[in-house]
């Protein structure tokens, strides 16, 4: 019963990230190509002239070279002369080639990030399915694949008018014009017009990127049966759940590392264990305000160095405080003696104005009253 009312519930849920992922690994992403190939386009207008620019002089020195060889033919120089021209003509072409990659990359990264689905290579037989393929033609994608065609034939249409209708007075007045100051016009305005075709082919494929996307999301939509399926497997998922406990433990270390500064005194093991308390008067007895081992307790101990904070050898008592007391706790009544001589020798040597650095507890301190716990 619960697989059926899943099945025929409504798809109202937001898709979780688990499924949104599955989705762009099976090729499902809700971008569109047009983007990358429209600006690419637009930047080619500008590095086109350039590029021709070049190719005009490696055109130029090749057919000089071509004379040199007409004059004493040689196959071996007439193939250098071919190598180094074709050489030439591949890095004027360079540029132009690395940026409209680079544009390309950027586009689909853009658009949700660059993910490769080895699963949209593999056959597909509902590929295949010409049924499939009428529905794509005449459903709402077809009819908005023709409003999309029929809206850029429109601004091509538009870009190129109003183009050769700028064009048409200086046709007119060619004849009183130099050769090389018509063909830079001509060459000006056809520059224009790619320049005006690609940002209204940039507009239609924004606009195309967003139906794309709000389709996508739609059909990554989930209903309510199928999202707590999900959070059932997630919450069972061992990944998950290990993923979730190293973050929490992170973030209570990063916070028990703030508060090393605070503390009043750091009980060392001397290198294997560390325990940092604080004491404020008539607040209760000290708390435990970080503590671990090894490279834990190393990071306390450089903390507590860095902050002139007073380290204390006492191993039976650094020991005893980490296996007794959790983070946050207040130390056991137990330890009150021991720990009271601790702080009374740490305010001897602060009130000497040398706390800083590892100590040993001086014989004959005298002991300070602690607030009893509640």
């Amino acid at each position: 019963m619960s697989g059926q009312s899943g099945s025929t519930e409504e798809r109202t849920e937001k898709a979780t990230p688990r499924k949104i992922k599955k989705a762009r690994q099976e090729g499902r992403v809700g971008n569109t190509p047009e983007i990358g190939a429209w600006f690419g386009m637009l930047a080619a207008t500008w590095l086109l002239p350039g590029v021709f620019s070049s190719l005009m002089d490696v055109a130029t020195a090749a057919f000089v070279q071509v004379g040199w060889i007409i004059r004493d033919p040689d196959v071996g120089n007439a193939l250098k002369v071919g190598h180094a021209a074709a050489m030439d003509a591949v890095k004027a072409f360079l540029p132009l080639a690395i940026v409209i990659a680079i544009i390309g990359v950027i586009g689909v990264a853009v658009q949700g990030g660059i993910w490769v689905s080895p699963k949209l290579l593999m056959p597909q037989a509902k590929k295949l399915n010409p049924l499939n393929g009428l529905k794509r033609m005449f459903g709402p994608q077809g009819a908005w694949q023709a409003a999309k065609m029929l809206g850029k034939s429109i601004a091509l249409a538009l870009v190129v008018y109003l183009s050769i209708e700028s064009l048409i007075p200086t046709v007119y007045g060619a004849g009183s014009l130099p050769i090389a100051t018509v063909v830079g016009i001509a060459v000006s305005t056809a520059l224009n017009v790619l320049r005006f075709a690609a940002l209204a082919g940039l507009v239609l494929a924004i606009a195309d990127f967003a139906v794309v996307k709000k389709r996508n999301n739609k059909q990554l939509k989930m209903t309510k049966y199928e999202l707590k399926q999900e959070m059932k497997n997630m919450e069972g998922d061992p990944y998950i759940k290990g993923q979730r406990r190293s973050r929490a433990m992170a973030m209570s270390r990063r916070r028990m590392m703030q508060a090393v500064p605070t503390a009043d005194v750091v009980l060392v093991n001397p290198t294997h264990v560390a325990v940092a308390l604080k004491y404020v008067p008539g607040t209760g007895a000290p708390r435990v305000v970080a503590k671990g081992a090894d490279h834990v307790a190393a990071r306390i101990r450089k903390l507590a160095g860095e902050n002139r904070i007073p380290m204390v050898q006492d191993i039976p008592l650094a020991r005893t405080l980490f296996a007794a007391c959790e983070i946050g706790q207040e130390i056991p009544e137990d330890l009150y003696r021991a720990v009271a001589i601790v702080l009374a020798f740490v305010m001897t040597l602060k009130s000497k104005g040398s706390a800083a650095g590892t100590h040993r507890v001086a014989t004959g301190t005298r002991m300070p009253a602690l607030a009893r716990t509640a």
